[in-house]
């Protein structure tokens, strides 16, 4: 992640809603292929639904063909995964030519938007069969969720467009998918952002796992990051997660002391304290030459008894192993794995270890300098970063979506794309479901630009609220709503500034991705960065399932 310790954090937007699974029928019948629609959001005016379809046959499908009609007062307004067409109230939907032949026993997702209120479709038909496989499709709505206070955005994105290379479809593991965030340590400052926002915003009912940021390397040991933010600051009552006010001599404040309070409120979620970053990463070269003792301080630091019951793992964000970052290290391709092993070993097979790291998947890139897959066993999971590609870093453009899920015409650099890094992994040996993709919850943008589609030339960073160069989604979805889309994000062009950021919509179409590609979940950087109602996180979830 392209960030310093006091870096401005990233944001984005979705209405908030649980999702509510609304099957046309049961889509399990024998020897059929089979479509589920799923409604994943409904605010009233608008709504998002899934479609699944299921190959229940003993052979490979080479296409598939939905027929069904929409209730009056419905309509779709935008889809991605499946070319959509209508005639009045009657769609098709057909499998986009990249998509592959799906095999016996696999499923595949696409989406849409639509206008009006969720109604569950009529007439449904799949390669001329029922979608439930068999008998008459249910005709009657479901029941409708009442609708949240905030308005939904009003403005759409276009189709996205489709890769230029068409990804393997995999089935997705059993088991729920990981929903993980970043809660940066120093948004406690500036921005006024706390614990307790996570409880308040309808966040830490969507989140399986909360990544504490950062703890320091310096000197190749684990060290305190910020003392009085992670366990000095005292809160208010107003301020506090459950409404109590800290006291003068308890012996936990700050934020470890407002997660601890969070955790009792929600049992499920986990926290993991993670260390590095593109800030404090130069440590773990120092780290490398001596991994037990690195271990040894980290298991120290994280089983303090005022705070070991916080923290269920640890994580390793160095940036970057074996290449450069802010820094060079030439440590070696086998150094993280020795680091991440050692920290296993100390840690035990109960702890939670996991790693985000680089996500360049071009040719001799920074994937390539290390062995990833050699420490993949020793690791619960591991983040490749697909965000920050591209960026204002380079001033005069050209402006390119700092987090495309696909190559496009144009894109400025080869291998710069989230699939792309995917499936090198993959393809080193790092298991599917140990693979979470990464969002970013900002945009990058520039200014002095004269062309609305990317590949504009620049004049240099766009102003953003805390950094140049940056904004969060909550503040762009009013500021530039996105215009367009390539690659699988979103960008938009308002005046002489242009951005590249994702949407509700386009993170739908990444959390089809992650599932047809068997992936373990998304993370995200960074919390404060969603809207105060728990947007972003809504969508991953709702499109996670």
């Amino acid at each position: 992640m392209k960030r310093s310790l006091r870096r401005a954090l990233w944001a984005g937007a979705v209405v908030a809603l649980a999702v509510a699974a609304v099957p046309m029928a049961t889509a399990s019948a024998a020897g059929s292929v089979t479509a589920t629609f799923t409604k994943v959001q409904d605010w009233g005016t608008g709504h998002e639904a899934r479609v699944t379809v299921t190959n229940g046959t003993g052979a490979s499908v080479d296409t598939w063909r939905i027929e069904f009609d929409l209730p009056a007062g419905t309509t779709i307004s935008s889809s991605w995964d499946a070319d959509v067409t209508s005639s009045g109230n009657h769609y098709v939907a057909v499998k986009k030519s990249w998509a592959g032949p799906l095999a016996a026993g696999a499923s595949f997702s696409w989406g849409y938007n639509g206008t009006g209120a969720y109604k569950a479709p009529l007439n449904c038909t799949v390669n001329g069969g029922s979608c439930s496989g068999g008998g008459t499709p249910p005709t009657t709505t479901p029941p409708t969720t009442t609708p949240p206070t905030t308005t939904p955005p009003t403005t759409t994105p276009p189709t996205t467009t489709p890769p230029t290379t068409p990804p393997p479809t995999t089935t997705p593991p059993s088991g729920g998918k990981k929903v993980v965030g970043y809660f940066a340590e120093w948004g406690v400052y500036g921005r006024n952002y706390h614990v307790k926002n996570i409880h308040t915003s309808g966040s830490a009912a969507k989140l399986t796992h909360i990544l504490y940021a950062f703890g320091n390397t310096t000197g190749g040991r684990c060290s305190i990051g910020d003392s009085y933010a992670d366990y000095d600051k005292a809160y208010t009552a107003a301020d506090s997660v459950d409404g109590v006010a800290d006291t003068w001599d308890q012996p936990l404040r700050g934020s470890f002391n407002q997660l601890r309070k969070l955790k009792k409120m929600y049992p499920n979620l986990k926290v993991l304290w993670s260390f590095g970053g593109w800030t404090w990463s130069a440590g773990f070269t120092q780290a490398a030459q001596n991994p037990a003792a690195f271990a040894d301080s980290c298991y120290a630091l994280v089983k303090d008894p005022r705070w070991a019951d916080v923290f269920d793992g640890i994580d390793v964000d160095w940036e970057y192993p074996n290449a450069c970052g802010l820094q060079c290290d030439s440590s070696g391709p086998n150094a993280f794995k020795n680091v991440v092993s050692a920290l296993r070993s100390r840690f035990g097979s109960n702890f939670l270890v996991t790693s985000a790291i680089t996500a360049d998947g071009s040719n001799g890139g920074k994937i390539d300098a290390t062995d990833y897959a050699g420490a993949a066993p020793y690791l619960n999971w591991l983040m490749p970063m697909t965000y920050d590609y591209f960026g204002a870093f380079n001033a005069q453009g050209p402006t390119a979506p700092h987090s495309p899920l696909y190559s496009y015409t144009g894109i400025p650099q080869q291998g710069f794309w989230s699939d792309a890094a995917i499936q090198k992994l993959k393809s080193k040996g790092v298991p599917s479901d140990k693979l979470l993709l990464g969002i970013g919850f900002y945009g990058r943008g520039w200014t002095g630009v004269t062309q609305t589609a990317p590949g504009g030339t620049a004049t240099g960073p766009a102003p953003g609220t805390y950094e140049q160069g940056i904004e969060d989604y909550k503040v762009l979805k009013n500021s530039c709503p996105a215009a367009g889309t390539v690659g699988g994000t979103a960008y938009a062009k308002c005046g002489s500034n242009w951005w590249s950021y994702d949407t509700p919509s386009t993170i739908g179409g990444k959390m089809t991705y992650a599932k047809n590609q068997g992936l373990g979940g998304a993370f995200f950087w960074e919390l404060s960065g969603d809207t105060s109602n728990g947007e972003l996180i809504g969508a991953i979830k709702g499109g996670l399932g």
